[in-house]
């Protein structure tokens, strides 16, 4: 790369090393293409630095702690110290590890790495700032994954101390005493979640109705009992207004639909109500692509944008803004870039929410089925029939799965309990292999498994279960 009097060439400029960007790196590099991967923080993204990966760190953490004083029934009769520094200093060990390992592997399939803040100057031109020096790239392509950042409120915002989003949050080194949670979606459960488990007291103010907006009823007050049992306090119908700081810390005003005002004094609060697009460093005018009114980027469903020779992946296009769903994107962008026909068929990318119990679920749900036209049947095996879920001490969740009620084919399933971000791979399999229930009930799951509720709930669609009455 040259300075402004001259330029340097390359097949594919990818802008973010998130998961999407840097998948969609490597496989245009393993194609053969000439590829530039640029990005202005660290590379590995929102996900490996100050999302996915540390949250689970710290689940997994806070579990060992939390279940070590929880385990009398069995006989075990224990307390957990917990030094929250020394926690965290453990998860960003396993950062720092995933996050050369993805420079690694990018340099080592020969994509060239740069450093820098990149706005477009015409269609076939970046512009590259790094401190303060800017360099011009010309392309062929263009890949941008530039993700997602924490939406601030109005009245509210991050200041690190007192007012924290959730990258914030995942670098607390002590335990505070008391937490304002606002957003009781995933970010905001999983969140309350840690922090109730390590003795905070957490209050989690919510909008709307319930925890988990967008799941069914069955799933999130599964949820919601089990967070309330470890102390945390909702107040539905209630939106936060306004942060000030205390002698001690932070008093949040929320209000609710009647214009009542409440207050909640805590020593941090943590504003989750969602992400939006980062895209306003993009120049995305210079190359004719116009946003949409909440900021995200349009395409079709190869990925392409407005631009024809521009595309965009991940969280910058919006839903499902999920790490997995950004990879695939990457994979199946380069791959049209180097001329394939392949498509992102979002109806197979599962999700999970690693919420106690956790949540999985891909395809569709039993009223999403019957909305396109299906005439569903439902399978359903509660885990509280699992003899492995029993010897886990963890018998809150099920495994429901949803079928063509002509074709057996199954079309979607929903599990929450232990390891249902593991566990609803299988389904994601038998979706995008067009399985059938017979196909699930019939194969044999090892004993005593998790797995043999998924051949269970198949077997009680079919009015088949051994172990659960059927339907």
């Amino acid at each position: 790369m040259t300075s402004e009097s001259g330029s340097s060439d390359t097949d594919v400029v990818v802008i973010g090393a998130g998961p999407g960007g840097y998948v969609a790196a490597i496989r245009a590099a393993q194609h053969g293409r000439d590829v530039t991967l640029v990005e202005k923080n660290a590379y590995g993204g929102t996900c490996l630095n100050v999302g996915c990966i540390p949250s689970k760190a710290l689940i997994t953490a806070t579990d060992i702690a939390y279940d070590a004083g929880q385990a009398e029934e069995m006989g075990v009769y224990a307390e957990a110290a917990v030094d929250l520094k020394e926690m965290v200093e453990w998860k960003d060990g396993i950062v720092d590890r995933l996050t050369n390992g993805v420079e690694k592997l990018s340099s080592a399939r020969g994509v060239t790495l740069v450093e820098g803040t990149a706005s477009f100057v015409n269609e076939r031109t970046l512009e590259i700032e790094t401190g303060g020096e800017r360099d011009r790239l010309s392309f062929d392509h263009a890949i941008i994954a530039t993700g997602s950042r924490p939406i601030e409120l109005p009245g509210m915002a991050f200041d690190g101390e007192t007012v924290l989003s959730s990258t914030h949050a995942l670098a607390l080194e002590r335990v505070p005493q008391r937490l304002v949670v606002v957003g009781a979606g995933y970010i905001g459960m999983e969140l309350s979640t840690v922090f109730a488990k390590l003795g905070t007291d957490v209050t989690v103010v919510e909008m709307l109705g319930g925890v988990l907006p967008g799941y069914d009823d069955e799933i999130s007050n599964t949820i919601r009992s089990r967070a309330e049992k470890l102390g945390i306090t909702f107040r539905f119908g209630e939106g936060a207004s306004d942060a000030t700081q205390t002698p001690n810390g932070v008093r949040v005003t929320t209000e609710n639909e009647g214009e009542e005002s409440f207050e909640y004094d805590a020593d941090h609060v943590v504003v989750a109500v969602g992400r939006e697009p980062v895209t306003d460093t993009l120049a995305l005018e210079k190359i004719g692509i116009e946003p949409d009114d909440r900021g995200f980027i349009r395409t079709d469903e190869q990925g392409r944008t407005e631009c024809d020779h521009a595309f965009a992946i991940g969280d910058v296009t919006g839903e499902p803004m999920l790490a997995h769903a950004a990879s695939k994107a990457g994979h199946v962008v380069a791959d049209v870039v180097a001329g394939e026909t392949t498509t992102l068929d979002e109806f197979v990318v599962p999700a999970a929410v690693f919420t106690d119990p956790e949540i999985g679920s891909v395809g569709m749900t039993a009223d999403e089925a019957t909305e396109r036209g299906y005439e569903p049947v439902v399978g359903r095996m509660p885990l509280n029939a699992s003899g492995r879920a029993l010897t886990l001490d963890e018998p809150d969740g099920f495994v429901r799965i949803v079928a063509d009620g002509d074709t057996e084919t199954i079309l979607g399933a929903q599990i929450v309990g232990p390891e249902a971000s593991e566990l609803i791979a299988e389904l994601a399999l038998a979706i995008d292999l067009e399985a059938t229930l017979a196909d699930l009930a019939t194969t044999v799951h090892t004993h005593p498994t998790l797995s043999e509720a998924v051949m269970e709930a198949a077997a009680n669609a079919r009015g088949e279960a051994i172990h659960t009455l059927n339907r």
